[in-house]
């Protein structure tokens, strides 16, 4: 029996086979110069198809809890979450971007006329950026929740979607405005997971050439793809909305200044 090693943090990702887009967003700077420690905050697509060997790795991690933010929907298609020992799961589900079982359907099984119906013309990423929106504006709670239990006790935490890039995304990057990071540093981030390795895998019923052809790819682009549009609306809606992050934070997700503080030395480095 081979002894489990202890997690330690790196810049290096792990080739991790059934998880998809998963990294540390440790190292990101904070205007006041500070960085988000390694091994306190990852992110990664669903853990519903990890491996051994991959749940072996999360294992390792020393995670206190696991943030699902899959929908019913989402988890009859891919299955639960791999089952870590002694991490905690806590399911907040999110509006997924592509929302809809009759959506989703025409995604995988619809021609390319019904494809070109609902998505042409912009209509894919207008979706997308109307979604965005409709998370910033209508999941405060939610992501009240997700903070406040960083600042108490969830601590590494890992936080997941189905892809691992919008409605995980959003919440990593409404958590990485709380910690003070750099807007610019946000985006790169977020903007990572169009890497090749980890893109969410198109699924089509059709996978013929016509089915998977060069039109329905671009076509479905939009769904597929972390745009920096869809996280500058998000960002737009905060200050349309609140005026400020000070006051989104505040006032839409409740966040006292302690609390802030609190967040601040459970992920930051010592400064």
């Amino acid at each position: 029996m081979t002894q489990q090693l202890p997690h330690i943090p790196s810049t290096e990702e792990p080739e991790l086979t059934g998880v998809r887009n998963f990294r540390d967003v440790g190292g990101l700077p904070t205007v006041d110069g500070r960085r988000v420690r390694y091994g306190r905050l990852f992110r990664s697509g669903h853990l519903a198809h990890a491996t051994g060997e991959d749940a072996a790795f999360l294992g390792s991690l020393g995670l206190h809890t696991i943030f699902d933010f899959r929908n019913a929907a989402d988890q009859r298609l891919e299955g639960p979450d791999v089952a870590l020992p002694g991490v905690r799961n806590v399911n907040i589900p999110l509006s997924d971007p592509a929302d809809g079982a009759e959506f989703w359907r025409m995604v995988r099984d619809g021609d390319l006329d019904q494809l070109r119906e609902i998505l042409a013309d912009g209509k894919g990423a207008a979706r997308m950026s109307h979604a965005y929106r409709a998370i910033i504006q209508d999941r405060t709670a939610e992501h009240s929740r997700v903070l406040h239990a960083l600042a108490e006790d969830s601590v590494p935490a890992l936080m997941h979607c189905a892809a691992g890039k919008d409605r995980a995304g959003l919440s990593i990057a409404v958590t990485l405005l709380a910690l003070g990071v750099e807007r610019e540093a946000i985006e790169e981030d977020y903007l990572k997971s169009n890497d090749p390795h980890r893109r969410y895998k198109v699924r089509r019923s059709d996978t013929t050439a016509s089915g998977m052809s060069p039109e329905v790819l671009e076509l479905l682009s939009p769904l597929f793809d972390a745009r920096i549009e869809y996280l500058a609306t998000a960002f737009a809606t905060i200050e349309e909305t609140w005026g400020t992050t000070d006051r989104y934070l505040s006032e839409g997700l409740k966040l006292a200044p302690e609390t802030r503080e609190r967040l601040r030395e459970r992920l930051l480095d010592e400064g």
